[in-house]
């Protein structure tokens, strides 16, 4: 489905306000709050990209990692509760005083960053709701992240820890850590059709270049739900003609193995119930090079299936 970045930002902002006052005594002052709230933090979202400030800024890191994808996963926002994401920043309603003060001293700490006690309640009467907010992030006219600014930090956090890498990902693989959620094919509440365009031409030449080691392919979203749906639907059925008959599949993995369109498939068949009513199916070509797994009901000869994951030429061979 299109992303309409519009409609999108009009169903969460309302989600999110609800979140915050439908608890309230007063809605309408909370109303009130929300949207003096908003209008410096910009359009809620349901999760930033790995290069916004908000993760990005705070010295800690993950233990055992060098990048978080998530606020939670960052010592400072430890005293976050009932939190929600906006594009220049979040907003968090701790229940007890001491955490939201505590939660203010820390963020202030860090350059690039800023928090706020506000003066009146949000999500509930005895919550103390904070403000934090990235000061470095300028808005463009449709509400996104100013381009220049979310390349420059993409750039920098892309290439940081390159001598680290071991595999390339794919734009396809990793949309959702550059864009944010909720996103489309390069576009997201938080960066615009431009920028998204820029930053794939980006990670595609950097991943040409050989730097992060060989590319590894996962999503195949490049491809239409129709092709997708194809070459499932090809790899499962081929899978049941060489398994036929089923009599004999029991709860225990039915292995079998076959060629087809020149690759080596590997299938995986079993009866969970041994009543003959549904088979689980896992089809599989190469180490990871293409997979795909599901369900056949041979009552009503019907399939139903995941979308398959792999190498895009590989797949398209079963189209």
């Amino acid at each position: 489905m299109e992303f309409r970045a519009n409609q999108a930002a009009t169903r969460l902002n309302s989600q999110v306000a609800s979140y915050f006052t439908n608890n309230l005594s007063d809605s309408a002052a909370g109303l009130k709050l929300f949207g003096e709230v908003q209008n410096r933090l910009g359009n809620a979202v349901e999760g930033l990209p790995d290069w916004h400030p908000i993760l990005k800024a705070p010295p800690e890191r993950p233990h055992g990692h060098w990048h978080a994808s998530t606020h939670s996963e960052l010592p400072i926002y430890r005293e976050c509760d009932h939190t929600r994401q906006f594009v220049r920043g979040m907003l968090t309603c701790p229940y007890r005083e001491a955490d939201a003060d505590k939660l203010v001293e820390a963020v202030n700490g860090v350059p690039r960053l800023s928090a706020e006690r506000l003066n009146g309640p949000l999500y509930a009467d005895n919550a103390f709701p904070v403000l934090i907010e990235a000061l470095e992030i300028e808005l463009e006219a449709d509400g996104t992240i100013r381009s220049r600014d979310a390349l420059a930090w993409f750039v920098q956090e892309t290439v940081e820890h390159a001598r680290e890498a071991t595999v390339a990902e794919t734009w396809w693989n990793i949309r959702d850590l550059i864009l944010g959620r909720p996103h489309g094919a390069r576009s997201s509440l938080l960066v615009n059709d431009y920028t998204g365009r820029h930053m794939r031409k980006i990670l595609e030449t950097l991943n040409e270049s050989g730097m992060f080691g060989p590319i590894k392919e996962v999503s195949l979203e490049m491809l239409s739900e129709r092709k997708r749906s194809s070459i499932g639907r090809t790899l499962m059925k081929a899978a049941l003609d060489v398994a036929a008959p089923l009599d004999s599949v029991t709860d225990e993995a039915h292995e079998v193995a076959f060629e087809l369109r020149g690759e080596t498939c590997q299938a995986h068949i079993r009866d969970p119930w041994g009543d003959g009513f549904e088979y689980s199916l896992r089809v599989s070509v190469g180490e990871g090079d293409l997979s795909v797994s599901g369900f056949y009901y041979p009552k009503d000869d019907k399939l139903e299936h995941t979308d398959p994951t792999g190498r895009r030429k590989l797949a398209e061979k079963f189209v």
